[in-house]
């Protein structure tokens, strides 16, 4: 799932990003409550893990903007242990269900997971493919026409997202941020270069080029249309 994690505590956070990543969830992480707002809106995320207390806007006040826009993310709360009042506040606001803190990393994920599956969402470890390309999320494990494919971190990290939406134009600018999330040092070399890396290895021993580029605007992967294979 594609998870947008609401939450500043740094610490907290991070080991909740971690322990989402490791688990196969591709994360987002806000700690503004106006930012995340508007990550929301612009992103689309599958789920959102939404605090209470948060700068800018409170949880209530996103989760109520999510739900007056028609927004169809998922939202699971996080509320302080034993606030039963803001856990039916939450739930009678739209929230999907509540994790009280402090949780446990099984707790959190098997949470996660429950919700994601309720609301229909494919589990973590589901098969990623697109023709002879497969990715197995959990395993962080890539092959192609059954040949193993040996990605870095940040290499997985790019074709985890792009196995997600196939045929979806991404710019660079949207590719750093949720890859590297480092939205203020932006360089489009940085995403050019692990492009290149990245289409080495999937698409250079095969007959049908999967990354494609689109000029001057960014990069998708798709099958190739005909007019593409014309030389």
């Amino acid at each position: 799932m594609r998870i947008l994690i609401v939450e500043d505590e740094p610490e907290l956070a991070r080991l909740t990003h971690a322990a989402l990543e490791r688990h196969g969830h591709v994360c987002t992480t806000e700690a503004d409550g106006k930012k995340a707002l508007a990550t929301a809106i612009r992103e689309r995320p599958d789920l959102v893990l939404l605090d209470i207390n948060l700068p800018g806007l409170s949880g209530f006040e996103i989760l109520s903007h999510l739900r007056r826009e028609k927004c169809p993310a998922l939202v699971l709360m996080l509320t302080a242990r034993g606030e039963v009042r803001d856990r039916i506040k939450g739930l009678e606001a739209g929230a999907d269900d509540y994790l009280a803190k402090p949780f446990a990393t099984d707790e959190l994920i098997a949470r996660v997971e429950a919700v994601g599956r309720r609301g229909g969402l494919p589990a973590a470890g589901a098969l990623l493919k697109l023709a002879d390309l497969q990715m197995n999320v959990a395993q962080r494990h890539v092959t192609r026409r059954g040949q193993t494919i040996e990605l870095s971190p940040r290499e997985f990290d790019l074709l985890h997202l792009f196995l997600q939406e196939p045929g979806r134009l991404f710019a660079r600018t949207e590719l750093y941020q949720r890859v590297w999330q480092e939205e203020r040092s932006f360089d489009t070399r940085t995403v050019d270069m692990f492009i290149t890396r990245l289409r080495k290895k999937i698409d250079a021993e095969f007959d049908v080029p999967l990354l494609q580029t689109v000029r001057s605007v960014g990069y998708t992967l798709r099958l190739p249309s005909d007019s593409d294979l014309r030389p």
